[in-house]
């Protein structure tokens, strides 16, 4: 069975050398030293100034959304995970669509403006499959309203724009280390801020508000265990090579894929990208549904990230986003890990080939 995705863990014996620390010291949890030491090394790694580490991709939003007291109406992005759009939700404020770009697939910034109200605090959008969204023009429109920004970057692990972190654009950024992810603390996730004050509310809010016996601020439990973290220790200097890999499988689908009628994402030049997914987009969603059983008859699960296009949940006020639900329709993710073969990707493109020369695309 090939799926979507394959959680990669380290050799047990590398494991289980930072288990002996936590018997060692009998910390499991509340900021213990390997969730310090994790933290230290990925602001390193991201290069960025404050990060806090937390327990799920989707507190970090929850978090992120409270710390800059949105309310009432924030634009966002209807192609993201349906949790970008649920922890908006969840804080009690309104989600306004805008639609996407048709090449990136981020949030289009010519649509902002107008989407703006008296109502509205704040924008949250997502660098879809890691593309970063153009930041430059979302900071003159938030400039020019006095709107704070959140970057949900779950997607974006370790990638650049222009030999820069894309975690230090925004007000906020989140990220999700869920087990799917490229670098991953098996859940888990993390908030990365250039503000200091911020952070230093948020490092409150993480932890139900107080220090010691001293209560400053409302908070919550946001933290993650020792646990988490020696896996995210171990996982962590191996991202490298997990990324050449992943490049190395997106240029064998992009060969075995050629001269088809499947359109591939853009991937900007002027970035460093992480190849944690690989969408395809279909002529038609008939035809990605009908390939997508044939995989699936052949033990491959693709996946529709991201299906539905948000603005149409049925627990919101729809509207339209044309290009959004296009998109979305017609979207498929093939499978990409550290352990995928060549062998597999050639099965894969072969199915796919077989099932477009059927209907003569």
């Amino acid at each position: 069975m090939i799926n979507v995705t394959k959680t990669f863990l380290p050799p047990l014996k590398e494991y289980t050398e930072y288990l002996k620390k936590i018997w060692k010291t009998g910390i499991v949890t509340n900021q213990g030293s390997l969730i310090e030491e994790l933290e230290y090394k990925l602001k390193e790694y991201l290069g960025v100034k404050n990060l806090l580490i937390v327990s799920n991709g989707t507190i970090a939003l929850q978090i992120a959304i409270k710390a800059l007291e949105f309310k009432g109406e924030v634009i966002t992005t209807p192609y993201s995970y349906v949790a970008t759009t649920t922890s908006l939700l969840w804080e009690n404020c309104k989600p306004v669509f805008c639609d996407i770009e048709s090449q990136t697939f981020c949030i289009n910034p010519e649509k902002i403006e107008n989407k703006i109200t008296e109502k509205t605090t704040g924008i949250l959008a997502t660098n879809v499959y890691g593309f970063p969204c153009e930041f430059k023009k979302i900071k003159l429109i938030a400039d020019k309203y006095k709107l704070k920004v959140i970057y949900d970057g779950a997607h974006a692990f370790g990638i650049k724009l222009n030999n820069k972190s894309v975690f230090t654009y925004g007000d906020i950024s989140t990220l999700s280390f869920h087990a799917t992810k490229l670098f991953h603390t098996i859940e888990g996730g993390a908030i990365i801020t250039n503000n200091e004050i911020l952070s230093e509310k948020m490092y409150l809010y993480r932890a139900f508000g107080h220090l010691d016996e001293n209560y400053l601020s409302i908070g919550i439990n946001g933290r993650t265990s020792e646990f988490n973290a020696a896996m995210g220790l171990c996982i962590l200097p191996r991202i490298t090579e997990f990324i050449e890999y992943r490049k190395k499988i997106n240029k064998l689908y992009r060969k075995y894929l050629k001269n088809s009628s499947i359109v591939f994402p853009y991937i900007p030049r002027n970035i460093f990208y992480n190849y944690s997914y690989f969408p395809i987009i279909f002529p038609t969603e008939k035809i990605m549904m009908e390939v997508k059983r044939a995989l699936e008859m052949n033990n491959v699960f693709a996946r529709r990230y991201f299906y539905p296009s948000l603005n149409r949940l049925p627990y919101i006020d729809a509207c339209h986003c044309p290009v959004s639900e296009e998109i979305s329709e017609k979207v498929l993710c093939l499978p990409i890990s550290q352990e995928l073969k060549d062998t597999d990707v050639r099965k894969i493109t072969d199915i796919i080939k077989i099932q477009l020369k059927k209907k003569k695309y």
